[in-house]
């Protein structure tokens, strides 16, 4: 497996090792050991979700109260999307910057976002799914998200799909009323890049 760290910090793309045949293709998509060298702690998986999505989908941005936070491993098993992480941590050096990567069934990567981290994505073709192992459980009340297209942010969503067919965004309600980067700082939602790493020290 090859692992390359993103320009976030905390943020790493993985890439397995495929095996392929006439008879299809096999491939180590977790190795527990691998992350754990990377993140220099063991990743505990406490639950392990899945959404399916149909072209032009947006999820996101994403991220949880600092304690607990939750970090999460995120794969493409079918479909394709852009995934993308935005650094919300005040005080971090790259503070409302993000980064992206390709997740889809042709190259297998994976992404892993460490705690304090936004995390979204946008879908490229219909039925695309994703499966997320998470160091932690769902939590409503210390949950939250930043509007996918703020323009704060500037993340450069794609505007052509996986067929070549332009993309329509759509967004669930929640996604939809979420407030800016700068109206969730204002609003005391974000965590402080301090926080992060006092909860990360073993």
């Amino acid at each position: 497996m090859q692992v390359r760290p993103l320009t976030i910090a905390g943020a790493w793309e993985l890439t397995p090792v495929q095996h392929g045949d006439p008879r299809g293709v096999f491939l180590e998509a977790f190795k527990a050991p691998v992350l754990a060298e990377t993140i220099g702690h063991d990743f505990t998986v406490a639950q392990v979700n899945m959404s399916v999505s149909a072209a032009g989908v947006l999820r996101g941005v994403h991220f949880a109260d600092v304690p607990p936070g939750q970090a999460k491993y995120v794969m493409c098993p079918v479909g394709a999307v852009l995934d993308v992480i935005v650094d919300i941590r005040i005080g971090s050096p790259t503070f409302g910057q993000w980064d992206s990567v390709l997740l889809d069934d042709t190259d297998r990567r994976a992404v892993y976002i460490c705690e304090g981290l936004g995390h979204a994505f946008c879908s490229l073709q219909d039925g695309s799914t994703l499966t997320y192992l998470c160091s932690t459980g769902y939590n409503p009340g210390g949950e939250h998200g930043i509007h996918p297209l703020d323009p704060g942010v500037g993340i450069e969503w794609p505007t052509v799909g996986r067929n070549g067919q332009p993309l329509t965004y759509s967004l669930s309600d929640k996604d939809s009323a979420a407030p800016t980067l700068a109206q969730a700082q204002t609003q005391g939602l974000l965590p402080s890049i301090g926080d992060v790493e006092a909860f990360l020290t073993p």
